[in-house]
C-alpha cells in the first residue's frame, strides 16, 4: 500500500502522482489509460485520430474521431473501474483540425482531464465552458443525483509547456481574458518521445539531438528552466489562492527520474515511453518489440509535417525520408497548419502505420529513453517503481 502521496487537482485528488502520457495514434487509448486509472494514477487518452479504426474514418476522420472519443473514455472507465483512485483524461494537440471540438467532445462525456500542447491552447478556459454546458444537456435526462454529479464536477485543464516564456503567455492570456488560470501545467522537457516543443537549436543548444543522448544532454540547464516555470506558475497560485500542481515529463522512465523531478519542486511525473512496453498498452506488439530491441544510437531527431521537431526510432521508413519527400496518398485534414504539396510525408498515414504494427512504413516516435525498455511490464509494475521515487511514499512489495 502507499502513503498519503497524491495528486490533487483542484477537487479532483489522484491517489498517485503519475500521469500516463498521451500519445498517438492508437498508442494510449482505452486500455492503457484505464489501467493506469485502475492502478491509482491519471491516464491519458490520445485523441489523434483516434477513430482510425472506424469504419468511416477513411470518408469522415472528424466525425469518426468525434465518436470514438465517447467510445474510449466510456471503455476506459469500465477498465478502471468503479473504485479506481486515479482518473481518466485526454491529451488533445493544438495543432489539429478539430481541436476545439474534440476539447468539448471529451468534456461533454466526462473527462476528468484535459491536457493540451503542440501550439497554445490559448482558448482552453472557453472551451471548458462551451463542453460542460453540452454535459449538462447531455445528462438533463438522466436522474438526479447523476446529473447534478455531473453539473458540479468541472474538467480540468493543464497546458504542457516547455519554457518560463510560454507558461507565462498561456497564464497571463488565461487571466486576462478568462479571469481563470491552470488547474496543472505539465513541463514537457527535450528527452520527450513524438513532437518536441523546442527549435532544433534549442535541442542543440542542450545536447538532446544527439544519438547518445545519455552522455551529451545537458540536464542542469533545463533543470534551471523547470524551476523558473515552477516560479511563474506559483505567481498564479498566490493570485488565485490555489495550489497548481506541476508536472515534469520528458525522459522520466525510473524511479531516479522521479526522485530528480521530485527534488526540483515537481508535484508529480508524466510518463510515456515506459508504459508504451506494458502488456496493456494499446499499442501492437510489434511497436513494443521496436522498443525493446532499439539500441540509444537508433534513436533520433526528425521532422514533422506539424513542423516541429519529433523524435523516432531509426526505420526503413526514416531510411527514405532521408532520400526525399514521401509521396502523399491522401489528405485527412489532421493539421492546421499542412500543405499536402511540399510536407515530407503524411502523419497520419505514419502513425496510423504504426499503430498497425507496419513498423517498416511507420514513424515510431519515442522518448529518448527507449532503448532501455528490455522486456514487456505490466502497468502495475511500472506503477510501483516509478512511486517507489517518489519521497515519502511506502511501497510494499
Amino acid at each position: 500500500m502507499l502513503s498519503n502521496i497524491d495528486l490533487k487537482i483542484g477537487d479532483l485528488i489522484i491517489e498517485k502522482p503519475i500521469v500516463q502520457g498521451g500519445m498517438g495514434v492508437g498508442i494510449s487509448l482505452a486500455s492503457l489509460a484505464g489501467n493506469v486509472a485502475r492502478e491509482g494514477g491519471l491516464g491519458l487518452i490520445s485523441s489523434a485520430q483516434i477513430g482510425f479504426r472506424e469504419p468511416d474514418f477513411e470518408r469522415k476522420p472528424k466525425f469518426a474521431n468525434l465518436r470514438a472519443i465517447a467510445t474510449e473514455l466510456k471503455k476506459a472507465r469500465e477498465i478502471a473501474g468503479t473504485m479506481a483512485k486515479g482518473a481518466v483524461g485526454f491529451n488533445i494537440m493544438v495543432a489539429t483540425v478539430g481541436y476545439a471540438d474534440y476539447v468539448k467532445e471529451a468534456i461533454k462525456h466526462g473527462a476528468d482531464v484535459i491536457v493540451s500542447g503542440a501550439g497554445l491552447p490559448l482558448d482552453l478556459p472557453e472551451l471548458v465552458k462551451a463542453g460542460m454546458k453540452l454535459r449538462k444537456e447531455l445528462f438533463e435526462e438522466a436522474p438526479q443525483k447523476i446529473y447534478n454529479k455531473c453539473k458540479e464536477f468541472v474538467t480540468k485543464i493543464a497546458p504542457i509547456v516547455s519554457s518560463a516564456k510560454s507558461a507565462s503567455v498561456i497564464l497571463r492570456l488565461w487571466d486576462r481574458n478568462y479571469k481563470s488560470t491552470a488547474d496543472m501545467v505539465v513541463i514537457e522537457g527535450p528527452l520527450a518521445g513524438g513532437h518536441l516543443g523546442f527549435s532544433n537549436n534549442d535541442l542543440h543548444r542542450l545536447g538532446a539531438d544527439t544519438k547518445i543522448v545519455s552522455k551529451t544532454y545537458l540536464k542542469e540547464i533545463f533543470d534551471k528552466e523547470i524551476e523558473d516555470i515552477i516560479k511563474v506558475v506559483s505567481e498564479y497560485e498566490n493570485k488565485y489562492e490555489k495550489k497548481i500542481p506541476v508536472v515534469v515529463a520528458g525522459g522520466i522512465y525510473n524511479k531516479n527520474d522521479v526522485s530528480h523531478a521530485f527534488k526540483l519542486g515537481a508535484a508529480g511525473v508524466q510518463v510515456g515511453t515506459r508504459f508504451v512496453t506494458t502488456h496493456e498498452c494499446d499499442a501492437p506488439l510489434a511497436y513494443k518489440e521496436a522498443y525493446i530491441n532499439a539500441k540509444e544510437e537508433e534513436i533520433r531527431i526528425t521532422v514533422s509535417p506539424a513542423g516541429l521537431p519529433g523524435r523516432a526510432i531509426e526505420n526503413e521508413f526514416l531510411r527514405r525520408l532521408d532520400k526525399g519527400n514521401i509521396p502523399v496518398r491522401k489528405c485527412y485534414d489532421c493539421l492546421s497548419k499542412c500543405n499536402r504539396v511540399d510536407i515530407p510525408y503524411c502523419i497520419t498515414d505514419a502513425l496510423i502505420s504504426a499503430a498497425r504494427g507496419d513498423v517498416d512504413n511507420a514513424l515510431l516516435f519515442c522518448g529518448a529513453n527507449a532503448w532501455m525498455a528490455k522486456k514487456l511490464e505490466s502497468v502495475k509494475e511500472v506503477m510501483e517503481e516509478l512511486m517507489s521515487g517518489v519521497p515519502g511514499a511506502c511501497v510494499a512489495i
